[in-house]
């Protein structure tokens, strides 16, 4: 049972490690706001358009920043989801469907 739980434990270790090295890109305002993340939902890059970068538009600004990192949480949440599916189903084949959406 000891090693059913350590392999377990190193696959889910190697999810998360993969998770890493994929990233996922939340847009706002047709890409005029771009926030790049993880597929363990870490910030690694906000980018805004200069156009967007003016005191009057500060409002519209922060709007569009929740709305891109939003949108990058939600891709990388998926992207998460489906490789912890993929360890599980791979670990109890018989059991697969039960993690599914």
């Amino acid at each position: 049972m000891f090693d059913k739980l350590g392999a377990a434990k190193q696959m889910a270790d190697d999810v998360k490690a993969k998770l890493d090295t994929i990233t996922v890109t939340g847009e706002a305002a047709n890409g005029q706001v771009k926030v790049v993340s993880t597929g363990n939902r870490k910030i690694t890059e906000v980018t805004v358009d200069e156009s967007l970068l003016n005191p009057v538009n500060k409002e519209e600004l922060e709007d569009l920043l929740v709305i891109a990192t939003n949108r990058a949480l939600e891709l990388a949440e998926n992207v998460s989801e489906s490789e912890m599916r993929a360890m599980m189903s791979s670990m109890m084949p018989g059991l697969g469907g039960l993690f599914g959406k």
